[in-house]
């Protein structure tokens, strides 16, 4: 069986030979075993080099790496593009996407994945695929205004958030059709980070009303041609997730400790597949994290949620990049990891 075999197992509410690792389509330099799982489509967020260190991407919205995110880019703080949701229409303006040979660009792109992928000595047959669609609505307006004015507008002026939301639901879901078509996946991936570490940033109401419509377009696509969907939403959103299931969505990731993870799993079963769950917080997570100490996180938290299926592991240390204490900690969750991921199946 290989390890996309394994990863598509779980993902139907299968009980897998092993626990599969999740990781967005990134290698792991320390890992033995393949990557299950790889993203396909085209750079849907438009990202290209600022000449100063960071990004801008399409709509203008400049992006700066982070140290302790480990070089991942963020919104530049402070930097809007966009002060009122009224003026949307002259500030937020979208390519066209007539003349464009999708099945060209698409022969394209999973050319030079092949390419990836043969350097890990794997081919695309062995792994997963996933499409993507875009950072989410509610990130976008967030990104464009700041979260201030962003939870504003959804209260003040839903009606405009649901014109923007509307005109950009246009363009991705037209990308997202060709990508369907085209790549072919086995999985549509959803995003949208809709909560704090503690709470969602909004009711169910205003979720239900101004946020959902837009994130079911994307997921009945997926239903339409009987495939999964998954759903990255980051901080304590398990409120969301029957509003989730409704447009096809089975598996989300990284499944953050704030939310009742026990429950949920008691809940839904395998009809909900819990990615991650690991505490990247908690005492693993910190400086000077004894290799022991991670070691024994990793065989806990397979331990608690992989019985019967129903689980993938995603561990994350975060730090700055080439740090090698940070690097040491990476390198004995991944060790431990590989060493214990068939234990609870054995």
């Amino acid at each position: 069986m290989t390890e996309g075999e394994n990863f598509m197992r779980i993902i139907r509410g299968e009980t897998p030979a092993w626990v599969s690792r999740f990781g967005m389509g990134m290698p792991d330099p320390y890992a033995t075993y393949p990557i299950p799982c790889v993203n396909v489509g085209y750079n849907l967020w438009g990202f290209k080099p600022d000449g100063k260190g960071g990004l801008v991407d399409m709509f203008g919205v400049p992006y700066t790496p982070t140290p302790e995110t480990g070089g991942m880019f963020l919104p530049t703080p402070d930097v809007f593009i966009l002060d009122d949701i009224r003026h949307w229409r002259d500030v937020i303006k979208l390519p066209s996407l007539e003349n464009i040979d999708w099945e060209g660009l698409a022969k394209k792109s999973l050319e030079e994945l092949d390419g990836r992928l043969k350097t890990q000595g794997i081919s695309r047959g062995d792994v997963a695929t996933m499409l993507g669609t875009h950072i989410g609505y509610f990130q976008m307006l967030c990104n464009f205004m700041g979260f201030t004015e962003g939870l504003m507008a959804l209260i003040e002026e839903p009606d405009e958030v649901h014109e923007l939301y509307s005109y950009l639901a246009d363009f991705y879901d037209e990308i997202t059709r060709q990508g369907l078509n085209y790549f072919k996946p086995d999985i549509l991936g959803i995003t949208d980070d809709t909560a704090t570490a503690n709470n969602p940033f909004m009711s169910l109401k205003v979720f239900r009303e101004v946020i959902k419509p837009y994130h079911a377009r994307l997921g009945k696509l997926a239903q339409d041609r009987g495939l999964p969907v998954m759903m990255h939403n980051c901080g304590r959103c398990e409120d969301f997730i029957d509003d989730w299931r409704d447009y096809g969505v089975n598996s989300w990731n990284p499944a953050q400790v704030s939310n009742d993870l026990d429950g949920i799993k008691k809940k839904y079963g395998n009809k909900m597949v819990l990615i991650g769950c690991w505490d990247s917080q908690g005492p693993a997570g910190w400086p000077g994290a004894s290799e022991e100490l991670i070691r024994q996180a990793v065989r806990d938290c397979i331990d608690r949620h992989a019985a019967g299926g129903g689980f993938m592991f995603w561990g994350s240390i975060y730090g700055p990049v080439g740090d090698q204490e940070v690097e040491n900690r990476r390198r004995w969750m991944t060790q431990e990891y590989e060493a214990y991921r068939e234990h609870p199946y054995k």
